[in-house]
């Protein structure tokens, strides 16, 4: 009978992509590879053409100012503003996506281990579920407490006589 180390291990080259299992190298264009997906390409192209429009936009303004047209400088500004600001969000977003992948590329965390603190994950907060907490009716006895007994009373007395006052009450 064979045991478990007379075992020869199948031949990992017909079966195992030994390409895909190579490490990104951090300067090159592999560590890129995830921005140039359809949906990347087309954030690319809406950026660069928003960031084209808007310094268009912010030249042809300060051609109207120097013509006269005083109201035009605040747009002259303007126009380049709105430009980097794009350029921000798109340079924000680059950098959320390649966290997000060496997020992904690192080995899975020991399911043993603790799990980190569920207030945040990354830079966001998590979402934590609801707990679920059953409602159980305190017991008490009604002679526990006087006032409460006179109070309870009083209410169950304003119940049944829905028109009258509060100082109509008799106790």
């Amino acid at each position: 009978m064979p045991t478990p180390g007379d075992a020869k291990p199948s031949d990992p080259r017909g079966t195992y992509d030994t390409v895909s299992e190579t490490a990104v190298v951090p300067g090159t264009l592999d560590a890129m590879r995830r921005l140039w997906t359809p949906a990347w390409i087309a954030r690319h192209v809406a950026m660069v053409m928003l960031v084209v429009g808007f310094l268009g936009l912010g030249w042809w303004q300060i051609s109207r100012a120097t013509a006269g047209n005083n109201l035009s400088w605040g747009y002259a500004v303007e126009w380049p503003i709105f430009a980097g600001f794009v350029v921000y969000v798109w340079w924000r977003e680059v950098r959320l996506a390649r966290r997000a992948a060496h997020g992904a590329d690192e080995p899975p965390a020991d399911p043993a281990a603790e799990a980190p603190p569920a207030t945040t994950v990354g830079s966001r907060p998590a979402v934590r579920r609801p707990v679920r907490v059953a409602r159980v009716p305190a017991v008490s006895t009604p002679g526990d407490d006087a006032d409460l007994a006179a109070y309870n009373d009083y209410l169950s007395w304003l119940n049944a006589n829905p028109g009258a006052r509060p100082g109509d009450y008799p106790g």
